[in-house]
């Protein structure tokens, strides 16, 4: 490396599609590159200069534990001086949550000397509407225009297929029905255009963090459908207390103050017997429920009877 000069050193680092951001021994960003900011929506010029632990990036696990308190890759890096790895959960420019895989490389100068860390990292969101796929279903009408998931009738059309494999096959899959908490006062407060960006910020969150082969849709409002495959109780109930989290720990920066709220869900396993409206209504009541118990939880029975939610 040393036959090439820094520029063409920056051009090449500026020019691979993950992210990379370096920092020195007290983990201040000194290089934030075109990756990093094609995948967090941040810019160098907001980033540089900036110790990474109090950054925008505010990543957690998937516990929501901050990661800059416990388990830090940098710091465990800057420790022993090995390389480490992690699962963690960036925040958006836009204020979604989006998974990455991140990887903390010790620097060593020429006397082998510790000077800083490289953090490398791959946005690992499932690609669940590549391109070509969101132009066919834009097509079809079957995208929500204000969130880009699903709408209702692309839900619905998903219903249909699953329990038809559920019948034929068996193949197991579970529903989570989603309802975004004290919306009403959020539109009150800050107005609709702000609600209409939590309700983009939430969605992104929820579809960047399910798998490929798993769906999201827009059922109505301030309300979701999310279809998970091949699952049991125990991973349906994992999986919506982990989106459940990420929306709680998402949030937009409105005049200043940082605006965001939690999600009420419902989840349950598909029965042979269902018909789609059966199946809907189930989880429904089920994210009702959660209402009922405080909101921003997840219920898979009814726990016991409520008058009212």
């Amino acid at each position: 490396m040393k036959n090439f000069n820094n520029q063409y050193i920056e051009n090449l680092l500026n020019n691979i599609h993950d992210g990379l951001f370096i920092t020195d021994v007290h983990k201040k960003i000194s290089f934030w590159n075109k990756g990093a900011e094609n995948i967090t929506g941040f810019k160098e010029s907001e980033m540089k200069g900036k110790p990474c632990s109090t950054s925008f990036l505010c990543p957690i696990d998937e516990k929501g534990t901050f990661l800059c308190q416990e388990n830090c890759p940098a710091q465990q890096a800057l420790t022993d001086e090995n390389i480490h790895q992690t699962k963690a959960y960036f925040h958006h420019k836009e204020g979604f949550r989006i998974p990455v895989s991140l990887r903390a490389i010790p620097l060593l100068n020429k006397k082998e000397h510790l000077i800083g860390i490289a953090c490398d990292f791959v946005d690992i969101s499932p690609k669940v509407l590549m391109p070509q796929k969101t132009r066919e279903l834009k097509r079809m009408e079957l995208i929500d225009p204000l969130t880009q998931v699903g709408n209702r009738r692309y839900m619905e059309m998903q219903l249909h297929s699953r329990l038809n494999e559920k019948k034929w096959y068996n193949l197991p899959f579970g529903t989570i029905f989603v309802d975004l908490d004290h919306m009403e006062k959020i539109n009150e407060t800050y107005g609709q255009k702000v609600g209409d960006r939590i309700l983009r910020m939430i969605s992104q969150t929820l579809s960047k963090n399910i798998r490929f082969f798993d769906t999201i849709g827009r059922w109505e409002g301030e309300k979701f459908l999310v279809v998970i495959l091949n699952v049991d109780e125990p991973i349906l109930d994992f999986v919506a207390n982990k989106l459940r989290l990420l929306v709680e720990e998402s949030n937009i920066l409105v005049n200043a103050t940082f605006v965001g709220t939690t999600i009420s869900l419902g989840a349950t396993l598909a029965r042979v017997t269902d018909s789609p409206e059966k199946l809907v209504k189930r989880a429904e009541s089920l994210m009702y429920h959660s209402k009922w118990m405080g909101r921003n939880r997840v219920s898979l029975k009814l726990e016991k009877e409520e008058s009212e939610y």
